[in-house]
């Protein structure tokens, strides 16, 4: 109940884009979400199924919670992405230094005779 009410709370804080495509498409065909369809509006037989219906109302939370998580690791990615090109980039920098100060060492003109 906490969470629904928190929900219904955060609802006013979404963006207008957020109220529209709140979630990514589904990727199941037209039949299998018709099937699917199916299946919650039957009447479940087992006790735990029985129970879950009484959880319907938390299906958007999960759907939300789960969009977070996929975008969660999706910039894990892209930072552990951008650490290995800024640690390239060090490395390049490194060498490139290294062979300023090398040619700074070196006369000019190696061989005056």
């Amino acid at each position: 109940q906490r969470i629904l009410r928190l929900a219904e709370m955060c609802r006013r804080l979404e963006t207008e884009e957020e109220k529209v495509l709140p979630f990514y498409p589904s990727s199941l065909a037209e039949w299998e979400q018709q099937k699917a369809r199916r299946v919650l509006e039957e009447i479940p037989s087992e006790p735990l199924a029985r129970a879950m219906r009484d959880y319907v109302g938390l299906e958007r939370f999960w759907q939300r919670f789960n969009k977070v998580k996929l975008e969660e690791k999706a910039l894990e990615r892209a930072q552990a992405a951008l650490a290995n090109r800024n640690q390239d980039l060090r490395r390049l920098l490194q060498q490139y230094l290294a062979g300023a100060a090398t040619n700074q060492k070196v006369p000019k003109d190696p061989h005056p005779l």
